[in-house]
């Protein structure tokens, strides 16, 4: 009777037809009767009853044959790399909330061992020793007398009045100034602060960059428009240029370099992609976001570096290794996440803000490093700006010269130690050449993670360097320059 009865219900289901004495259940006693047809034991016993399947939209359904009743088929557990299964946003989402809950214990053990830290009038004695003398600001106004320089030079090479090799003595000599300059400065001025000569040097850095880019651009339009004469082509160095855009010797005025030094970009060009309008609401979040992010990376540096910093002394003047590893990864999360924020302050709050002053259509200033699987995609994209100058002005003219990529590749790193080192040694006044090696050591590293590491390897142990190599250059320079400047003889 009860089999009767099932099979009949799976037959008046395929047809559609329902009698009315079944009762009020409705679709729910349909489904009811549905699951219990497929855990009916003599259904699975006889196979002489209808099976269930799944339509096309996953709703049950009757099958036609006892094939339909299996539950298993061949397949690999989610985590083995054969399933293809990818989606793994909620491990993400706990990674981030363990990430927050760890890092507010540590902000809550600091607050309970030390107090409130923060001081914002202390970060005035960083810039200001004394607050009648300002050397930094002073230094990096008197920059624009290498810039007038440069355009002079320039100027009369463009209407023929000086020869190529008297600019190019000019210019060397304008660049050679312009790095020992703010040097001198910062080594023999006493009033100058660390952290005020820092950003000097870092400014006549850019500086001096900046105007290699431009000098190679109007040596480059010089060369056209002399093989433009000879070919009889046109008279000006971009040829029939179109309407609005400015061709060379035209270029060579006041506001077209000024506005080539505020620029975010170290690559001159002609014509620079302009934005139509400036965004008033875009601009405002980029500089409420300069402002909160500037307070934000003050405090959680008093608050949670220095004192780390401080505690990590002891271990490095007795040669506790065991105490300085522990120091160093204690130093490594707070040191990583103010370099996250300072890479997110100044890539993309600062520079879209002045590119957003300044209509400068070209926001490309970083591209998808958290996602490189080699050291050597890291620095390609990073820091855009630096990367399109060395290609451009330093690799490429290398390659010209019948260098090999290795050469070039090493020729690179080695100019970007150099400027590492010289913006962190002379503002300390020491000379240790941590950041050189560092920098160097990137060389060797790159052969290493390339080869070895590959895919979510690679880019394990590029976020790996990150995180610690940074802390320990940290620890080297601050415990050489309190050993010099603060331990008693």
């Amino acid at each position: 009777m009860g089999d009767h009865g099932g099979a009949g219900g799976s037959r008046r289901r395929r047809t559609g037809s329902r009698p009315s004495s079944l009762g009020s259940g409705g679709p729910a006693a349909v489904a009811e009767e549905v699951r219990d047809s497929v855990a009916s034991p003599d259904v699975g016993a006889g196979g002489d009853a209808r099976a269930l399947a799944r339509d096309k939209n996953g709703d049950a359904r009757v099958g036609s044959g006892p094939l339909e009743l299996r539950c298993h088929r061949l397949q690999d557990s989610l985590f083995s790399s054969n399933s293809g299964f990818s989606n793994y946003r909620g491990i993400l989402n706990w990674c981030v909330v363990m990430l927050i809950l760890s890092n507010a214990r540590l902000f809550l053990e600091n607050l309970i061992k030390y107090g409130i830290l923060v001081d914002p009038i202390q970060v005035v004695s960083l810039f200001l020793k004394d607050p009648y003398s300002w050397p930094a600001p002073c230094l990096v106004i008197v920059a624009n007398v290498f810039v007038v320089a440069a355009f002079q030079v320039e100027k009369r090479l463009a209407v023929g009045t000086l020869t190529e090799q008297a600019g190019l003595l000019l210019h060397v000599a304008n660049l050679v100034t312009i790095l020992c300059f703010p040097a001198s400065v910062a080594l023999l001025v006493k009033s100058i602060t660390p952290v005020g000569s820092l950003l000097a040097l870092v400014a006549y850095t850019i500086l001096f960059l900046k105007l290699i880019s431009y000098r190679d651009v109007n040596l480059w339009c010089r060369q056209y428009r002399a093989k433009a004469k000879t070919a009889s082509v046109g008279k000006k160095a971009s040829g029939d240029s179109t309407q609005g855009t400015i061709s060379y010797p035209d270029n060579l005025t006041y506001r077209d370099l000024y506005y080539f030094i505020f620029a975010p970009t170290l690559c001159y060009e002609l014509n620079f992609p302009r934005s139509p309008r400036i965004r008033k609401r875009f601009l405002l979040r980029r500089l409420l976001e300069m402002l909160f992010f500037t307070q934000l990376q003050v405090a959680l540096i008093q608050q949670w570096m220095v004192p780390t910093i401080q505690n990590s002394m002891k271990p490095f003047k007795d040669m506790d290794y065991s105490r300085i590893i522990e120091r160093l990864l204690k130093l490594a999360v707070p040191n990583h996440l103010i370099w996250l924020i300072f890479f997110y302050w100044l890539f993309h709050s600062c520079m879209n803000a002045v590119a957003e002053l300044m209509q400068f259509g070209d926001r490309e200033f970083y591209r998808d490093w958290w996602n490189s699987e080699s050291v050597g995609y890291f620095w390609q994209n990073w820091n855009i700006p630096v990367h399109k100058w060395c290609l451009r002005h330093f690799y490429k003219p290398l390659l010209q010269r019948g260098n090999s990529k290795w050469v070039a590749r090493t020729g690179v790193f080695l100019a970007s130690a150099f400027f590492h080192e010289y913006v962190l040694s002379i503002p300390l006044r020491m000379f240790r050449l941590w950041a050189f090696t560092a920098m160097m050591a990137q060389v060797p590293l790159a052969w290493i993670v390339g080869p070895f590491f590959q895919g979510n390897y690679g880019n394990a142990a590029v976020w790996l360097t990150l995180i610690i190599g940074q802390p320990m250059a940290v620890l080297m320079y601050v415990h050489d320059y309190y050993v010099l400047n603060y331990e008693p003889s």
